[in-house]
């Protein structure tokens, strides 16, 4: 991942509302949610909701599939794994097998 793309990913979980979709997202894994029981289970206007999707999904956080009439969003795997990754890179004095249990685990709990 290249520090743009961490930069947009990070500015993209700055924002609360943002931070709470991706949270709430985390324990549904690929399965997902519909954006409506998104916005029911945060109480978050369907057209702010959508935006807020908009900016996770542009930062690679963030998938999107139609179901019938709904649309799912689910955590992006890929992307999650390459912030998490960029994040903890140089951690631990470069030692890798240190690292990767810790990216490993992380990504565990959610996918």
């Amino acid at each position: 991942m290249e520090i743009s793309e961490a930069t947009e990913a990070l500015s993209a979980l700055g924002q609360e509302s943002r931070l709470h979709v991706f949270r709430l997202l985390v324990p549904h894994g690929s399965s997902g949610m519909s954006a409506g029981d998104i916005a029911l289970e945060l109480g978050v206007p369907p057209n702010t909701l959508s935006a807020h999707l908009a900016i996770l999904s542009r930062a690679g956080l963030v998938t999107s599939r139609k179901a019938g009439r709904s649309v799912i969003y689910a955590i992006d795997i890929e992307g999650t794994r390459s912030l998490l990754s960029f994040l903890v890179e140089d951690c631990c004095r470069a030692e890798k097998k240190v690292c990767r249990p810790l990216i490993a685990s992380a990504l565990s709990k959610c996918c």
